[in-house]
C-alpha cells in the first residue's frame, strides 16, 4: 500500500522558516517525480516544487524561487521542503505527491498525502 505522509507543518510567525517532510512507503519511488503543492482556503491547489527522485533534479515555479527548497533523503525515503522567510500568504495545506511525469499539473500525480497545515501569522 502506497503511503505519503506529510509532517512538519504548524504555526509560525512571518519571517520564520519551516521544513516539511514527506515520508514515502509502499513501493520504490526511485523512478518517480515527487512534488509539493499547496492549497489555501478558497483557492485552487498550487504547484510549489518538484524533484526527480533518482537524479535529484529540481524545478520551481517563479513564485517559489528563492524561498522554497525541495530535496530528498534517500536513506529515509523522505522528500523535504524547506520554506524560508514565510509570509502570511504562505498559509495553506501543503501536500506531497508522487507521479511518473515531469509535470506541474495535479492530474499527472498518482499518489497524494493527506496534507500538513502551515499557518503564518503576521
Amino acid at each position: 500500500q502506497v503511503q505519503l505522509v506529510e509532517s512538519g507543518g504548524g504555526l509560525v510567525q512571518a519571517g520564520g522558516s519551516l521544513r516539511l517532510s514527506c515520508a514515502a512507503s509502499g513501493r520504490t519511488f526511485s523512478n518517480y517525480v515527487m512534488g509539493w503543492f499547496r492549497q489555501a482556503p478558497g483557492k485552487e491547489r498550487q504547484f510549489v516544487a518538484r524533484i526527480m527522485w533518482n537524479r535529484g533534479m529540481t524545478y520551481y515555479p517563479d513564485s517559489a524561487k528563492g524561498r522554497f527548497t525541495i530535496s530528498r533523503d534517500n536513506a529515509k525515503n523522505t522528500v523535504l521542503l524547506q520554506v524560508n522567510s514565510l509570509k502570511p500568504e504562505d498559509t495553506a495545506v501543503y501536500y506531497c505527491a508522487a507521479g511518473r511525469s515531469w509535470s506541474r499539473y495535479e492530474f499527472d500525480y498518482d499518489y497524494w498525502g493527506q496534507g500538513t497545515q502551515v499557518t503564518v501569522s503576521s
